[in-house]
């Protein structure tokens, strides 16, 4: 039924209104029994769902209710597959519908910054048009099952170190490319029903009483028309927030923050209508799952199947040494398979901290093993929870491997190494763990190793592993999809959604992460991940977008729909496609990339950046076209001066491979835009500046053709290269100022002809 909130708010005292934009209790919104307005509870939960009852808290020390643990996503991003996370959030919303939990407080979408960051098996990539993109499909997947999502950490939340007092200081660009981007495309294509707010600082302002960011950016500039939460105990000033945009604090304040927002009413600090537009949204959530509630049971089992496929389809095979059909992978069930690390019965499924799960059943690969009748030899060799060196299970992993015809190596990170609330120390796997690798490669050739891990980790035996296969956090059936990948029953197809660097001193936010905790700098602006590590050339281990398959693909017949596009109105598109082949003996699943290279030099850019992907699934020798749609934003650059997403005129390489450097084929396209910079012409303008401006190329070439010694050459953007650099650059850089200084020129003469060009800009208007 349709339900009138205006005049429901109408009929609400002061102090019903403030307690209303405050919990309960921990995980409830409040009621109001006499006008019928329920009581809802509220969950963690990005990859499961963290019901808790009894002793309730935000860091998941105490139990929640049985549920399924779907893998992190850290996983998940790398599946770069937006049907199954569509998939995933259907399954994850009729658990919440099982459970009567309103909202599930996921995905988290901020951007890995640093390896370091100790809750980045949470967030889905470094890049942010993937992470927006896989997002809106979570999201659109748990609110078809009319159960809404709280989108987070908004924003600039990429550590955690003093997380909830460090002031991030950080450009408009950097942020609106970098850590906005996400937030933007999830909201546009997917309206969450909540945003969750930051603990941090951003620019001096903590994000829960930011205005610019949750009233301007997020309402007025992306038409988000949810409501905004707090995340727990992360509210500062309760007043201001609210005339900021936030609508409710989590958890219960003791009652303090609801007397202080009804006090703020009746003194005029604050106006009721901002209240009563608080109010609003929060209550269209409540009636929106409410009037909508479906009766649903769901079956564990099932969606422990579907967790196992989830990360059959998420995890990357980094490393085949030999290539399709000739690599150690996969293994043959007739071969003697030692399997060694205490992970392989003990698997690392998930992270520490508020998403942490009461898994329903978890599956190892030991266990998985056993059931499907393949014999190994299991060794524990190290432990999966501590750092600790025992020469007797050295000793015991190295015999095992002198017996076997391959060793596997179940290797990762234990939960006291990466969680939330604290950030990693450094990039290494614990010491036990190195240690018992390089020793088996002493004694046996085939290694392969199988990594559990939320975030990159240094790998300083990597030429001593013939295979490695990542599975990072899995979920709760990662045993299961472990075997099926490990012995061919499924093809690995995922992608890296982030960089490995070969060290931790060599990611671009290594000199400023994670600050003093009181300010922390983003410096590298928008070189992020790969964006950097391409641009600098810089060797990496693993690039963003890499991952084998047990099979190979052809990439072929790229076309352009059109050699330009002009860009009118914003809502002009272009198509690009290609022809994918599967050229191996198996079926596989290939991540198709598509990224833009800006040749204008109308900015200082990055020197690639992804701006599509597709998974296609191939059978051997089938072909499939892959097409993909490309709009003004593909192409552009926040231009901070214009106060919006600009692209200059000029050649864009459009470009489409198998990772950001696996690249496979490459076509230009010229675009046209009818916008131009703000351009005021004074006498330190350049004549460079001149000749690249459409709106004054053909006048300042006549004026400089008349003015600047040009007996031998035209003076033009082409005539770089001609071979006099000097002269060349000494002509282009030059100032107006020099037609006066040195060329005598009289003052009131270069006084009109910059009067000639800055009337020429106010007339001129874009074709």
């Amino acid at each position: 039924m349709e339900r009138d909130i205006k005049r429901l708010v109408s009929q609400l005292t002061l102090e019903e209104k403030a307690g209303l934009c405050g919990g309960e209790d921990f995980w409830h919104l409040r009621n109001v029994e006499r006008l019928g307005i329920p009581r809802v509870m509220v969950s963690d939960g990005p990859h499961g769902l963290r019901k808790q009852k009894d002793n309730p808290d935000h860091l998941g020390h105490n139990d929640s209710i049985k549920a399924v643990c779907f893998p992190a996503a850290c996983a998940t991003g790398s599946s770069f597959d937006k049907e199954l996370l569509y998939k995933m959030g259907m399954a994850l919303g009729d658990e919440c519908q099982a459970e009567g939990v309103a909202a599930l407080l996921g995905p988290a979408i901020n951007i890995k910054r640093s390896p370091l960051c100790g809750r980045n098996f949470e967030y889905i990539s470094e890049d942010p048009y993937l992470a927006g993109k896989m997002a809106a499909s979570f999201i659109q997947g748990v609110q078809s099952r009319n159960v809404g999502t709280s989108l987070k950490h908004f924003a600039a939340n990429n550590q955690e170190f003093f997380r909830t007092t460090v002031d991030v200081i950080a450009d408009e660009r950097t942020l609106r490319e970098m850590y906005l981007s996400a937030f933007e495309i999830a909201v546009k294509e997917s309206q969450p029903w909540t945003v969750m707010c930051s603990y941090n600082k951003i620019n001096g302002i903590h994000s829960s009483e930011n205005q610019w960011l949750l009233s301007e950016v997020l309402r007025d500039g992306w038409g988000f028309k949810g409501f905004v939460v707090s995340d727990w105990y992360g509210t500062s000033d309760r007043i201001a927030g609210v005339k900021a945009g936030l609508d409710l604090e989590m958890p219960y304040s003791g009652g303090h923050n609801d007397k202080a927002l009804a006090e703020a009413v009746k003194t005029g600090a604050l106006p009721e209508t901002i209240l009563d537009a608080a109010v609003e949204r929060i209550l269209t959530l409540i009636f929106k799952y409410t009037d909508n509630r479906m009766h649903v049971k769901f079956d564990h089992d099932a969606h422990h199947a579907l967790s196992a496929e989830i990360e059959k389809e998420s995890a990357v095979l980094l490393k085949n040494e030999g290539g399709p059909h000739h690599g150690l992978l996969p293994l043959k069930k007739d071969k003697k398979v030692a399997f060694i690390g205490a992970f392989a019965d003990k698997p690392r499924f998930q992270g520490g901290g508020s998403s942490h799960i009461n898994a329903y059943k978890t599956t190892s690969a030991l266990q998985t093993a056993k059931t499907r009748g393949i014999a190994v030899d299991y060794v524990e060799g190290f432990p999966a929870d501590r750092d600790v060196q025992d020469p007797a299970a050295l000793k015991a992993a190295v015999e095992a491997a002198k017996r076997a015809d391959v060793a596997v190596v179940f290797a990762g990170l234990p939960d006291v190494i990466e969680s939330e609330g604290y950030d990693r120390e450094n990039m290494r796997l614990p010491e036990c763990q190195n240690a018992v690798i390089n020793a088996l490669a002493e004694v046996q050739p085939n290694i392969v190793v199988v990594l559990h891990n939320g975030s990159p980790v240094e790998m300083p035996w990597i030429d001593k592993a013939q295979s490695l296969l990542e599975l990072y956090l899995g979920g709760q059936a990662v045993g299961e999809a472990a075997i099926s990948l490990l012995f061919g029953e499924a093809n690995p197809s995922g992608k890296l959604a982030e960089t490995f660097p070969l060290r931790v001193e060599d990611n671009p936010s290594y000199e400023n992460f994670p600050g003093d905790g009181k300010t922390v700098y983003y410096n590298e602006n928008v070189f992020v991940g790969y964006r950097y590590y391409d641009y600098r050339k810089k060797d990496v281990l693993f690039p963003f977008g890499h991952g084998l398959s047990y099979t190979a693909f052809q990439y072929s017949n790229m076309e352009i729909e059109k050699p330009s596009i002009q860009f009118v109105n914003g809502s002009e598109t272009i198509t690009v496609s290609a022809d994918i082949t599967n050229i191996g003996k198996v079926a596989g699943k290939e991540v198709v990339q598509l990224y833009i290279e800006d040749t204008t030099s109308a900015a200082i850019r990055p020197l690639r950046e992804l701006k599509g992907f597709e998974k296609v699934s191939l059978a051997p020798g089938e072909t499939k076209r892959v097409v993909f749609t490309l709009d003004k934003r593909s192409f552009a650059w926040y231009h901070t001066e214009l106060g919006g997403w600009h692209c200059a005129s000029g050649e864009y390489v459009v470009v489409i491979g198998a990772s950001s450097r696996d690249l496979r084929l490459s076509a230009a396209v010229q675009v046209v835009s009818n916008e131009y910079p703000p351009l005021h012409v004074d006498w330190n303008t350049t004549v460079d500046t001149l000749l690249k401006d459409p709106r004054t190329k053909q006048t300042a070439e006549k004026i400089v053709a008349r003015y600047f010694d040009q007996s031998k050459r035209e003076l033009s953007l082409e005539a770089l290269g001609s071979g006099d650099k000097w002269n060349e650059r000494a002509y282009f850089e030059a100032p107006l100022r020099h037609l006066y200084m040195t060329k005598g020129i009289p003052y009131e003469e270069v006084e009109k002809i910059i009067e000639t060009f800055n009337n020429l800009l106010r007339r001129e208007r874009p074709v």
